[in-house]
């Protein structure tokens, strides 16, 4: 179809010939073309459903099943047709995914004992502070000091009676003041033994909760890093190598396998079993016949100045001059192409209501009327 543009002048010239035949012999009417607005933008385009794929595998093989047939309805992800090498492919997937889950199962398990340790160094933490905070610190501090100058005086009264005790060390051991001073040395060192360990004792008392509290807190800060080292995974090398290993897969198998986009129904099915088949060859079309659209391929820089998005347009189909299609402009490309010295730019329109006779791809012409 050549595109039409019809002008106040072409309408003048068309009336004035009607005219001049009135005063010949009587001939059949003929069939008057619609007229067109001044103003009005005509141009050429092609019908195609919102969602439309041309499927094709994206390896080369031999097509070994083909699961559906034209006008079948399809839900995203079915699969549409397969190649011989599919078979392969899906035990080799199957292979990487029990191979993946094997590993998350056993990084789960680990995980799961790492964060019981974790709840059990905070519990421990937890009771070891509640003991710290329940201590009367300064109590004990008070008894330690005091117990502190004991410790002194007895230190004093050691070195006394060891100073009277050299004064007779060299006498004969039952001389009776060399036995008296030893027997009093005796036991000033006792009295000192006696309050050293009375001492710590009472520091005990602190230093032991103390100690307790510092061992879980280091014991909670270890178990939490532990933990956290996880955040990944334990095995997190081997585990990223495994899913790796399962997303090839995954892609050798999409390679051998089609399907569906998205949800609709089979348009065409271009392939037979036993076909030889690669990436250039369309398989399956698929398309969702719900809504349609219209895209031009003929707009000119003059006339797109005129247009603007929502503006409503009329289509009529070449292969059905009797069906008129209404719509509106959904887009103006702001991108332009070259063609034999034009520019030209892509109009998108969506379309409200399709004749079920119209199919995807056919051309319409379509008039966007004068502005208001």
């Amino acid at each position: 179809m050549n595109k039409k543009i019809v002008t106040t002048a072409l309408l003048i010239l068309i009336f004035a010939l009607a005219l001049t035949a009135c005063g010949g012999p009587a001939t059949p009417t003929a069939t008057q073309p619609t007229a067109i607005p001044a103003g009005a933008v005509i141009a050429e385009g092609h019908i195609r459903p919102l969602q439309g794929a041309m499927l094709a595998f994206q390896a080369r093989g031999t097509v070994s099943e083909i699961l559906v047939k034209q006008g079948d309805k399809v839900k995203q992800g079915d699969v549409l047709a397969r190649l011989s090498n599919a078979g392969q492919a899906r035990a080799s997937l199957v292979a990487a995914q029990q191979a993946y889950d094997s590993l998350l199962r056993n990084a789960d398990g680990e995980r799961a004992k790492l964060w019981q340790a974790y709840m059990n160094a905070q519990k421990v933490r937890a009771d070891a502070l509640n003991k710290w905070n329940n201590l009367d610190v300064k109590d004990i501090e008070s008894r330690m000091k005091d117990q502190q100058n004991v410790v002194d005086q007895r230190q004093t009264d050691l070195a006394d009676a060891q100073a009277e005790f050299d004064k007779y060390k060299d006498q004969p051991e039952d001389n009776f003041y060399r036995r008296n001073a030893a027997d009093k040395l005796q036991s000033a060192q006792e009295n000192l033994d006696e309050a050293i360990r009375k001492l710590e004792s009472i520091t005990r008392e602190r230093d032991t909760v103390r100690a307790a509290l510092d061992a879980a807190l280091a014991a909670e800060a270890e178990a939490k890093y532990q933990y956290e080292l996880t955040a990944d995974g334990p095995n997190k090398d081997e585990l990223e190598l495994a899913k790796a290993q399962l997303d090839a897969a995954q892609e050798t198998l999409d390679n051998f396998e089609l399907k569906a986009p998205f949800d609709g129904v089979v348009a065409d099915v271009s392939v037979h079993v036993g076909d030889q088949v690669g990436p250039e060859t369309t398989a399956v079309s698929v398309a969702d016949f719900g809504q349609w659209i219209v895209e031009t391929d003929d707009v000119t820089e003059l006339e797109v100045v005129k247009l603007k998005v929502g503006r409503s347009a009329t289509m009529i189909p070449d292969a059905l001059p009797g069906v008129t299609i209404k719509g509106a402009i959904e887009t103006i490309s702001q991108s332009f192409t070259r063609q034999g010295g034009d520019i030209l730019y892509t109009v998108r329109l969506k379309v409200d209501e399709v004749d079920p006779r119209v199919m995807w791809g056919m051309t319409v012409e379509v008039t966007f009327p004068p502005n208001p």
